[in-house]
């Protein structure tokens, strides 16, 4: 696996910092980003949009949705 980078995000006005991983395989990539101490994964679909892989009983407390959002933002500005 790839080595972490630090992934800056601007949520509710203030910069949050996650770590993250870009994961290639093959011919597609995935993001995973540790948030609240949970393994996240986001990819991109078939319209080349991320979204969030998550498995319900594997995540203890989800994180809001306008911090996914958030995230998923900051992963498009990064790729285009």
């Amino acid at each position: 696996m790839e080595d972490p980078f630090d992934l800056p995000v601007s949520y509710n006005n203030q910069t949050l910092i996650f770590k993250a991983w870009l994961i290639t395989t093959g011919y597609t990539h995935k993001f995973k980003v540790l948030v609240n101490e949970q393994e996240l994964l986001f990819e991109p679909d078939e319209e080349r949009n991320y979204r969030v892989l998550v498995e319900a009983d594997a995540v203890k407390t989800p994180p809001p949705n306008d911090l996914l959002a958030a995230i998923v933002k900051t992963i498009e500005d990064l790729v285009r």
